[in-house]
Parts: C-alpha cells; sequence; structure tokens
C-alpha cells in the first residue's frame, strides 16, 4: 500500500496564527498588524486575544501597525527657471566634475565660475582649503555671506566625465539627499550637471533622483514614539533642479523609488508582521492600486494548490501555523494586444528557520531570514513601478509561492520524498535547502498555468549562501540556458547600476542532484559550487521556455546601508520594459 503521512491534529493547547494586513486607500498602500488572530478549536474562549509571534499577548485595539511599503519622501521635485544666481532658498547644491588626470589640479566648471566671482572667489577658496577634487560622493559646504539669497552653498563631487555611467549619477543623487540632511535644508536646488556640453541624459537624471529620494525616506516604521528625535524625518520640502532638468525623468525616478521602497519595506519587514497571508494583501492592494485596472490578483489557497500536486511547495510550508499563498498577478498591454508574456517569479520564504536541519551556529544568520523573501519583496515592487505604465504589448506574471519554513511535529523531516505538480519526485536530503522547493512547484506553474506560450521566466531568489561567497555581498548570479535572455537581464542589470554577473549553469555537477531513490534530492554533495547545482535543480522544472535564474542573496541586505536594499527591482522594470512593442 502507499504510504501517507497523517496530518497532525491540531492541538487545543496551540492555538493556529493568522497575521492580520489592512488595506487603505492612501499612498502607504497597506497596514500589517504586529499580531496573530487566534483560531482553532480554543477560538472562542479566547477570540478578544491577540498572542504576537515574539509570545506577549495583547489586546486587540493595541495590536501594533506598520505600513507595507517604507513611506516616500513628502519633499516635491520641479523644474525652475531661475539659474544659479537667482535661485533663493536654503542650499545650493553644484556639481563639479573630477580632473580627468590623476595629478591635475582641480578646477570648477564654467557654469560656476561667474557665482564664484559674485561671492568673491568663496567657492575656489572653498575647494582649494578643503581639498576637494571632485571625487564622486564627495561634497564641501560653507555657509555664504549674510545678505545673500541663498544661506549655504555646497560642491557635490561627479568624478571623472569620461565613462560616467548610472553608477555616477547614482552617488551623485545620493550625495544630493545626504548633503540636504547634513544642512537641516528645508528648500534645497541642484543643478543639473552638463556631460559633453549637453545636460545629463534622462536616463541618468532618473537614476540620480531616484537616489535622492531614497536617501530622503527612512525606515522608521518600528521606531516608538519612546525617543521623538529618532523619528524626525528629513526636513527637506522642495528640491528645485536648475538647468536642463527632465520632468520625464523625474516622474519615472518617482515611480521606481516607490517601487524600491515596496521592496524594501517588505523585506525589511519582521516575519511578525510580514506573514504569508499579510504578503498576499500586500500584493492585492498593488492590484488595486493600478491605473483601470490593469494588475489583477488571484491568491491560491493551499487547498486549490493540492489540487494542482504542488507537494514540493506545500511540503516546506507544512510546519508553520501560517497558511501558505499562491501569489498570482497579471499585468495587461495596453489594449489588451499581447505580443510578449514574460514571467517574474520571486521566492516568498517570510521566515526560514532551516527547518529540522536548523540554522544555528555563528554565520548562520538565522536573525535576517526575514529577507528570505527578498526574491518576492523585488518582484512585487517591480509590480509596483510597471502597474504605473504597463508596456505595450507585453503581458506580465508575477509569481510568489509564499510561505515559513519552520520546525514543528507538521514539518518536513530530512530524508522525506515529496512530489512536485510535473510528477518528479524530490528526496529532501536538507530541510534548509527549501527555497527551491517552493520555486519548483512556481516555475511548473508559470509555464504552464499562466494562459498561453511564455517567452521568458525570470526566477529572483536569495537562494543561497554559496552565491555570496563565490561573488560578494555586491554582486547578484546569474544562470541561464538562454544567452539571449541573459544577455537581456546583463544590459537591463548594467543600465540599471545592479551588479549582476553570469555563472555558469555546469551540466557536469547535475549527477549530484540525483538521488538513488527518487529523481532527484534538493542538495549537492558538498559546500563546492551549490549555487551553480542549485540552478541546476530549478533548471529541472523548466520544460522549453527560455529561463534565467538570479540568486540575490549578496545584495538583499546591506547593514551599513541600514538594511534592505530594494536590489532588483530596477533590472526587472528595465528588462520588462525592453520587450515593449
Amino acid at each position: 500500500p502507499a504510504c501517507r503521512r497523517a496530518p497532525a491534529p491540531l492541538s487545543p493547547a496551540r492555538p493556529m496564527s493568522a497575521m492580520l494586513l489592512t488595506t487603505l486607500m492612501s499612498p502607504s498602500i497597506a497596514l500589517l498588524r504586529g499580531s496573530a488572530l487566534v483560531a482553532g478549536p480554543r477560538a472562542p474562549l479566547v477570540a478578544n486575544m491577540l498572542r504576537s509571534r515574539g509570545g506577549a499577548t495583547m489586546a486587540v485595539a493595541n495590536a501594533k501597525t506598520a505600513p507595507a511599503a517604507v513611506p516616500l519622501t513628502a519633499a516635491t521635485i520641479s523644474a525652475s527657471s531661475a539659474d544659479i544666481a537667482s535661485w533663493s532658498g536654503d542650499l545650493l547644491l553644484l556639481p563639479c566634475w573630477e580632473a580627468a588626470e590623476k595629478n591635475a589640479k582641480f578646477e570648477l566648471p564654467p557654469e560656476l565660475s561667474e557665482l564664484d566671482s559674485s561671492l568673491d572667489g568663496l567657492l575656489s577658496s572653498l575647494a582649494a582649503d578643503e581639498e576637494f577634487k571632485g571625487k564622486a560622493g564627495s561634497s564641501v559646504s560653507a555657509l555664504l555671506p549674510r545678505g545673500s539669497a541663498v544661506r549655504k552653498a555646497a560642491l557635490v563631487g561627479l568624478g571623472k566625465q569620461e565613462g560616467f555611467s548610472t553608477s555616477g549619477a547614482t552617488k551623485w543623487g545620493a550625495a544630493l539627499a545626504t548633503i540636504a540632511k547634513e544642512q537641516k535644508a528645508k528648500a534645497a536646488a541642484a543643478l543639473v550637471p552638463s556631460l559633453g556640453g549637453e545636460p545629463l541624459s534622462p536616463a541618468l537624471q532618473s537614476a540620480a533622483l531616484t537616489a535622492t529620494l531614497l536617501g530622503l525616506s527612512p525606515d522608521l516604521r518600528y521606531k516608538s514614539s519612546a525617543d521623538p528625535e529618532a523619528l524626525k524625518k528629513p526636513p527637506l520640502a522642495t528640491l528645485d533642479l536648475l538647468g536642463g532638468a527632465d520632468m520625464d525623468a523625474a516622474r519615472k525616478a518617482t515611480s521606481l523609488a516607490q517601487g524600491i521602497l515596496m521592496t524594501r519595506g517588505l523585506v525589511g519587514s519582521p516575519a511578525n508582521y510580514l506573514t504569508p497571508t499579510a504578503m498576499a494583501e500586500a500584493a492585492t492592494a498593488i492590484a488595486g492600486m493600478s491605473k483601470g485596472g490593469a494588475l489583477t490578483i488571484q491568491v491560491l489557497e493551499k487547498a486549490e494548490c493540492e489540487a494542482l500536486g504542488m507537494g514540493s511547495y506545500l511540503g516546506v510550508s507544512q510546519g508553520a501555523m501560517e497558511p501558505p499563498k499562491f501569489i498570482h498577478m497579471t499585468l495587461s498591454p495596453p489594449g489588451g494586444k499581447v505580443c510578449k508574456r514574460v514571467c517574474l517569479i520571486g521566492k516568498g520564504l517570510t521566515f526560514d528557520s532551516g527547518g529540522y536541519n536548523i540554522k544555528a551556529g555563528a554565520g548562520s544568520m538565522i536573525e535576517k531570514m526575514k529577507f528570505d523573501m527578498g526574491g518576492a519583496g523585488a518582484v512585487l515592487g517591480a509590480a509596483r513601478v510597471l502597474a504605473d505604465a504597463p508596456p505595450a504589448g507585453v503581458e506580465v506574471h508575477f509569481i510568489v509561492a509564499a510561505c515559513e519554513n519552520m520546525v514543528s511535529e507538521t514539518a518536513m523531516r530530512p530524508g522525506d520524498i515529496l512530489t512536485a505538480s510535473n510528477g518528479k519526485t524530490i528526496e529532501v536530503v536538507n530541510t534548509d535547502a527549501e527555497g527551491r522547493l517552493t520555486l519548483a512547484d512556481a516555475l511548473v506553474y508559470a509555464e504552464t498555468k499562466t494562459g498561453g506560450k511564455v517567452d521568458a521566466i525570470v526566477d529572483v531568489a536569495t537562494l543561497t549562501g554559496a552565491c555570496i561567497i563565490a561573488l560578494g555581498p555586491a554582486y547578484a548570479g546569474l544562470w541561464s540556458d538562454n544567452d539571449e535572455l541573459s544577455d537581456k537581464l546583463l544590459g537591463s542589470a548594467k543600465a540599471s547600476g545592479e551588479p549582476l554577473w553570469r555563472m555558469p549553469l555546469a551540466p557536469e555537477y547535475a549527477e549530484q542532484i540525483k538521488s538513488p531513490i527518487s529523481d532527484l534530492k534538493n542538495l549537492g554533495n558538498g559546500p563546492q559550487g551549490g549555487s551553480i547545482t542549485a540552478a541546476l535543480f530549478l533548471k529541472e522544472f523548466v520544460k522549453e521556455t527560455p529561463w534565467a535564474h538570479m540568486d540575490i542573496a549578496g545584495p538583499v541586505w546591506d547593514d551599513k546601508q541600514g538594511g534592505a536594499t530594494g536590489y532588483g527591482v530596477k533590472t526587472l522594470v528595465d528588462f520588462v520594459e525592453s520587450h515593449a512593442a
């Protein structure tokens, strides 16, 4: 007779949890509620009490909430007809190029010479006294003489003109935000740099302003009112752009910033706020904001996933009290005519304990495993941006198999054999190699259940520590069985300033994921090449569609920059837009 693991009965002493999220008709999109609704057989006795995942009890009325997205700065960006000599306000931000030759003397750009003369050489003296060289991201500032229309002026380094790219523009934009915060300016103006005699291109202006908006939008959602200083937001209210501003670029920057802040908000939210249910509700709120209902959503519940045979995904989720949520969003092109169909899949582990192969010891990073849904965060952030301006002719599917990987009497065990929705059997040799198990069923679904032939599937995941060892914290790894698709993604990453490096999909390593008792096993033979064998495992669940896998385990998080980075949103948006008719 066939062997089947009997479901464990629900213990009356162990109530189930379901995180609450309320949707608001406001720019903050949704509120994550840090409490758990008590359910199960004992629910009638304790229905008025909520239990946080940390173990404390609290009344429903006192449940803590936080926006799903990091709120965007209230500062407005506008083009001004004023020039640097006539503008008035708190802070004037003046761009300066680094000398082309290594030991050459720094000189103010020609467009600043008249202003410098009117200030009796104050700017040139400032540069000389502070040994300012115009290096990318560097700056010096000074208080202007009493009676001046501007209170302070700052020289902001751009780096060298030769080879100036998205990276340099991003550094310049980030520096604008940093200086405005340091100087506590309320009204600031920035002169748009000239490159080759022309203002910066719209793409470079967009990259710079995206960085500025992000720099002005700190994540204060989980700070309490006990420390009023910690809750203070940057005071900047207006940023005027002088000379050659492209307002379409500014609007694009605002949309990108909102998408990245959505990603940062989701990735940075702790697991007792962001559960699979909460993520599904956040996705629903994003769909509700789309213009003309272009973005629709379907959330498959556990029973529906069972009907589709998603044994690999459900095997991961079965140890958690939180129910799994399989999220499928569809963005329709303007006019409805579909020329290309693209699927973006994000790994959605809202918390990864490692399961019975529990994360333990130095370097396990279990306290950071809220970011194991970084791929899902990037995909939902991209959906937020693309819904603002759906690309012509492109139907986009956003798919997230959301769940938790927990330890309990119902959790999958090392040695269990799962059956994925394509019929392949998988020996679970390590429960901490769970992300690929959820992605397996998501990949099958993307290829077979999205309504027609798919032109490209891209999965994004914080999949392996091995990728961080190989590429360090700044780079994501890229694996693909299709050169054209790989080139498109690499081009989008370069244009977006997000480091991405193609890695080998080495067929000679495929034997490592073969099992003697099932079709596959979920881990290779050792730590060497672990990110490659993970990619080879995923490839087993795509038949014919061009497919690529991005491992973003490194760049998803940066403690020095405040945590969640929002990596992947810009690359995915550019990639989808590159398919526009």
